[in-house]
């Protein structure tokens, strides 16, 4: 059965949140600001630095032999990296000649989920009914269960037969060609594919023993199950307890990749152009040049507008929490704050979107005056739009109230005499 806790907050109290978020919503309305101008800069700056890298990148050619007259150019390669490290995990000994090693952990925890409802009350209070529920599930770390609102859950057994952290192992020599990889290169190899798991006899019995007299269990009761990529440790990994433990293994092996860097020596560093913008970076595979600029291109746009729609949000709920106090003052009558709180909605977002078009329109003023001209115009319309229609609303509301006929009043029709008592008849 479901837990829940009813928490009330007073009319008064709901005024002083709503006073403190008007804070918070002037700091959400800066941060937002300041993101939409930095990247708006961010995206003509590295637009330049692709445009004036593209245009002086050459292609390496063969790798196989350094060649001094492309020392300190920015070039185009593609070719084998290879390297000879060998690397290893030495909790369960398991080792091979690889670009990366990397192990992510599992555990079967039970885990607390919230579903939080709110009511309005008429006098302008708030009920909060937090409803509590519990799951056993698959988490990316141990769940300390001491703090769960459930009294029957709180300090539930939620060990682990053993705790395993998230490593990623990583090859300090790759070769290419005649060329050495920096660290910054030999990082963006992500070609992960999975790692079949072979423990040796050793390791599962020195893990087996172990299991077995800290939990007092048969000793043909088996803990260690290593299948695929995976290492379950626990009884049955078709039936997890909880406290089970998967351990996953995958690996980034040698392989063709393409490059996009500056010559330094037997080596390559970062391409760094006159704003300061750089650029190193790599694809597995075999890829062209131009291919590669294009994708840099396309992540460059990606990257803006994801960072324009935060920016957007951030402003709109700056707005919303500045006005937000307006809602909550009339919510002394819940359908009164509903109607407020919608009217707050709309404000928020039309300010949210003019505002938001006027701080990248100044942005691109500083960086590209031609489109911030533009863009400056389409916010002032937009402003006198709203402006015409709120007055047009007005003048409308005003010419039917004048124009509306006005009912006659009927005169009072003159009361009846009231009989004289004394003149009736016995």
């Amino acid at each position: 059965m479901a837990y829940q806790k009813v928490t009330t907050t007073s009319y008064g109290g709901r005024l002083k949140n709503a006073l403190q978020g008007v804070g918070a919503g002037f700091i959400m309305l800066i941060a937002g600001t300041i993101l939409l101008f930095w990247n708006e800069g961010r995206t003509v700056k590295t637009t330049r630095m692709l445009k004036e890298a593209q245009g002086v990148c050459i292609e390496l050619g063969d790798i196989q032999q350094i060649d001094a007259e492309k020392n300190g150019k920015m070039i185009h390669a593609s070719g084998f990296a290879g390297t000879e490290d060998i690397l290893a995990d030495d909790d369960f000994d398991i080792s091979l000649n690889a670009v990366k090693l990397i192990r992510s952990t599992e555990y079967y925890q039970w885990v607390e989920h919230t579903k939080t409802e709110t009511k309005d009350k008429v006098g302008g209070g708030q009920e909060t009914i937090t409803t509590y529920t519990y799951s056993k599930e698959w988490v990316s770390s141990p769940v300390n269960s001491s703090s769960f609102e459930d009294p029957s859950y709180r300090g539930i057994d939620n060990q682990v037969l053993l705790t395993v952290e998230d490593k990623t192992w990583q090859a300090e020599n790759v070769q290419f060609g005649a060329y050495a990889f920096p660290e910054g290169l030999i990082s963006q190899m992500n070609n992960t594919q999975p790692l079949t798991v072979e423990l040796k006899d050793e390791v599962v019995n020195k893990y087996e023993s172990e299991f077995h007299r800290v939990f007092d269990v048969a000793n043909t009761d088996t803990f260690m199950h290593p299948k695929g990529n995976v290492l379950y440790i626990g009884l049955n990994p078709n039936s997890p307890k909880v406290g089970d433990v998967r351990v996953t293994y995958q690996k980034v092996l040698p392989g063709d990749v393409s490059i996009l860097a500056k010559v330094n020596g037997n080596t390559f560093e970062r391409f760094t152009a006159k704003n300061g913008y750089g650029l190193m970076t790599l694809v597995d595979g075999t890829v062209g040049m131009d291919e590669m600029f294009a994708s840099e291109h396309s992540s460059n746009k990606t990257t803006a507008w994801i960072l324009r729609f935060i920016g957007i949000l951030l402003i709109f709920f700056g707005f919303k929490n500045i006005f937000n106090i307006i809602t909550q003052l009339l919510k002394v009558l819940p359908f009164l704050g509903n109607i407020a709180n919608l009217g707050v909605n709309l404000v928020a977002g039309v300010l949210a979107f003019a505002w938001s078009l006027i701080v990248i329109a100044i942005a691109w003023l500083w960086y590209r005056p031609v489109l911030g001209i533009i863009l400056l115009a389409a916010a002032g319309a937009l402003i006198w739009f709203l402006g015409k229609k709120s007055k047009e609303k007005k003048a409308q509301l005003e010419a039917e109230a004048a124009a509306a006929p006005v009912q006659p009043v009927a005169p009072a029709q003159p009361a009846a005499p009231a009989p004289d008592i004394d003149s009736q008849p016995e």
